[in-house]
């Protein structure tokens, strides 16, 4: 029996039905960049859930001392029919890309790529980054923009503050205590992205549109989600229906990264670097890219994934596909 079925009078159930709408969603470590890899911990995409929004992978990492460890060291890959976002706590990484976008990630900055049709990039930390710590996250385009040209945007959003607490939106807009921010950044659906600092104790209710799915990315601290208590490096996820997302800190402070948006109501195919909508489409992908690289035979003429620096890292090659029939996936109805 249950402490609740035990002892109901001394649980205080006001919060009962918003701590149930909360799924919360456990990291697990995967390993990034080979032999020597660093240790990143993926929330997005899970078994139960691939989508938040048209926010699809949310990989956090650190912090990690790299004055004796490779660091982040991924070289030249490709990608297709997506954006990703890449957010810094502390440290730096270089980014280097097919379309000749070259650029210094920084905490503070968010570093958007759309890979659109397809592009490769590469992404290194500095020489002089002795803590690295941050998150990648992709957000799926949907069909009236995968194929577009690639493009790369830097913004450094200037926070909202008020008594506790500090918000930095970088994609979309968010509300908090009656005032907005909103990113410049273009995106291609309805989304939200935003970092958001709790002192000790302090209480934020941030405002949302009840037809937005929303996901809190706990980095430090452990906050209170609408009344269900997160862990470090938990995802909780708040499903549509809902207009605020009450984040409480308790004695120590709290970083939470923030996103949500429109469901994206389309299926996708998730492989590897790529999305795309089929399995032909993710097997031609894959023929391409190794064919562009030189790594099997193939017809290279189309050039979907761009020129390459001749003085760089040799590129990763794709991983064998599997014996199956690739099949998108959906969430679950809310």
């Amino acid at each position: 029996m249950s402490n609740l079925e035990q002892a109901p009078a001394e649980i205080d159930c006001a919060n009962c039905e918003a701590m149930e709408a909360v799924e919360v969603l456990e990291p697990r470590p995967v390993p990034l960049g080979g032999t020597r890899a660093m240790t990143v911990y993926r929330t997005l995409p899970q078994k139960q859930r691939s989508l938040i929004g048209a926010w699809c992978f949310l990989d956090h990492y650190g912090p990690d001392d790299v004055t004796s460890a490779p660091g982040m060291q991924v070289p030249r890959h490709p990608h297709t029919g997506l954006q990703t976002v890449s957010w810094l706590f502390t440290g730096a990484i270089d980014h280097l890309d097919s379309a000749g976008f070259e650029a210094t990630v920084l905490p503070g900055e968010v570093n958007l790529m759309t890979a659109g049709y397809g592009i490769t990039h590469s992404e290194f930390s500095t020489k002089d980054t002795t803590i690295l710590h941050g998150a990648q996250l992709w957000i799926a385009l949907p069909d009236h923009a995968r194929n577009m040209a690639p493009i790369f945007e830097n913004y450094r959003p200037e926070p909202l503050t008020g008594d506790g607490w500090a918000l930095a939106v970088f994609l979309g807009t968010l509300g908090i205590a009656g005032r907005s921010s909103t990113s410049p950044v273009r995106t291609h659906t309805e989304i939200t992205g935003a970092e958001l600092v709790l002192q000790a104790q302090a209480e934020v209710v941030l405002r949302v549109p009840a037809g937005h799915e929303h996901g809190v990315m706990v980095d430090s601290g452990s906050p209170i989600l609408n009344g269900r208590q997160l862990g470090h490096r938990d995802l909780g996820f708040v499903s549509r229906g809902h207009t605020e997302l009450r984040i409480t800190a308790g004695n120590d402070p709290v970083r939470v990264l923030v996103i949500g948006g429109e469901p994206l109501n389309e299926e996708i195919l998730m492989w590897w670097n790529f999305v795309g909508r089929n399995h032909e489409e993710v097997v031609a992908f894959r023929q391409q890219y190794q064919a562009e690289i030189g790594a099997e035979p193939g017809d290279a003429s189309e050039d979907r994934f761009g020129p390459f620096p001749p003085d760089t890292p040799a590129a990763l090659p794709a991983p064998a596909l599997p014996t199956v029939r690739l099949r998108p996936r959906q969430n679950p109805p809310d």
